[in-house]
């Protein structure tokens, strides 16, 4: 009889627990009425730039992007409800930029990025964008400029375009492992510049946050695209392999301020815009107007001198270059040609066991070193048993 009085009070405390679940789920469906228009302050509610997305969800389904689930006419999060905070729910991540979403592209499930451009702001963005996968442009393997995949005109507002790229993620995270890695790196960078440049074409801004890596090849399985170093359902960080072992490639991308001269424009004069990069010298305290690929040369040689000369041991062969790459008079400055030729020559000068060493921040703690050191030349070993090249080299079809 005692043993069945208990069995008669867990079942009474299971229905208890059910009817207060249940409770709190009405509530937060009731909650839900102003979730995300009202209550922005909330934890994982829609923000203001989210909620123009959202109004264009069935529109974008038409055309054949699906926006993740937050955006959805019918979404109700996860969490409510639940114990959960809306950071551990994979539709409680607010994206970084208003402008930017992620999407599923319908037609083969691709993951893309959807980017508002504004016409009145970078009249020549989408044209300079889509110069570029324009035949035979977009099959050279020189051609670093971000894919354009598609672009959307928004109805009812002749001002806003959708470009729809792939699904990128900052160059150096992952984090490099070999200095040939790095080489790698830098010789797609200088490549896919120099291919600009020949087509007459100016970035302006192509200094470190507008240099992306495609690193599907790196991933068994997705990452997310506003968390990346964890899988895209959130269900643990995203393992990957290194660059040595799958080669990802490098693009430029953002070309708002971007210009394409006539050839025979040999010295082009612009006004000063400054970009991400706020250090560039003829920049500083000047509106003259100035020739913008000398600047380009400027970008990217401090990019080696912030990201790798500074940070990092081991780069001390690129400091000529880049001291040449960053003189504050433009007209001193090496061209894209130049850059690329003796960058190769200096290259060409490095040994495997160089090229195949690891990368080591600057400070490193000398036991912390040698504790990474062994674990690091014990996959490099692997590395040179698989005949793998210290320097990363892009299949044809990349």
């Amino acid at each position: 009889m005692l043993s069945g009085t208990k069995k008669r009070k867990a079942e009474q405390k299971t229905k208890e627990i059910a009817a207060h679940k249940e409770h709190q789920a009405t509530i937060a469906r009731q909650e839900f009425q102003t979730f995300g228009r009202v209550l922005d302050s909330t934890p994982g509610a829609l923000k203001e730039g989210e909620k123009w997305w959202c109004d264009r969800y069935e529109w974008l389904k038409e055309c054949g992007y699906l926006l993740r689930s937050r955006y959805a006419p019918d979404w109700v999060p996860s969490w409510l409800g639940t114990d959960r905070v809306p950071e551990s729910c994979e539709d409680g991540i607010v994206p970084v930029y208003k402008h930017l979403v992620d999407a599923t592209r319908i037609s083969d499930g691709m993951f893309v990025v959807l980017k508002i451009v504004k016409r009145s702001r970078h009249p020549y963005e989408a044209d300079i964008g889509t110069l570029f996968m324009s035949k035979p442009l977009v099959f050279d393997s020189a051609n670093h400029c971000v894919p354009i995949y598609d672009t959307l005109n928004v109805p009812e507002d002749d001002d806003r375009i959708i470009l729809v790229m792939p699904l990128l993620r900052g160059y150096s995270e992952p984090p490099f492992d070999t200095i040939g890695e790095v080489v790698g790196c830098i010789q797609q960078l200088f490549e896919g510049l120099k291919f600009m440049h020949v087509h007459r074409v100016a970035h302006r801004d192509c200094m470190n946050l507008n240099i992306l890596m495609d690193a599907t090849s790196l991933y068994d399985e997705p990452f997310h695209p506003v968390r990346p170093e964890w899988k895209r359902d959130l269900s643990g960080y995203a393992r990957h392999s290194t660059r040595t072992q799958r080669p990802p490639k490098y693009y430029f991308i953002d070309f708002g301020i971007s210009r394409r001269y006539d050839p025979s424009d040999t010295k082009p004069l612009e006004p000063p815009i400054i970009g991400g990069d706020k250090t560039v010298p003829e920049f500083q305290n000047s509106v003259e107007p100035r020739n913008p690929f000398p600047t380009d040369i400027y970008y990217l040689g401090n990019l080696l001198r912030e990201d790798f000369i500074h940070l990092k041991e081991g780069f001390s062969f690129l400091e000529g270059l880049m001291a040449d790459m960053v003189q504050d008079d433009p007209s001193k400055r090496p061209t894209i040609d130049e850059v690329v030729s003796r960058f190769d020559i200096t290259c060409k000068g490095l040994s495997n066991w160089k090229l195949r060493s690891r990368v080591v921040p600057k400070g490193e703690n000398r036991g912390t070193g040698l504790f990474r050191d062994a674990g690091h030349w014990t996959l490099r070993f692997i590395s040179m048993v698989r005949r793998e090249p210290p320097i990363p080299t892009l299949r044809s079809s990349q």
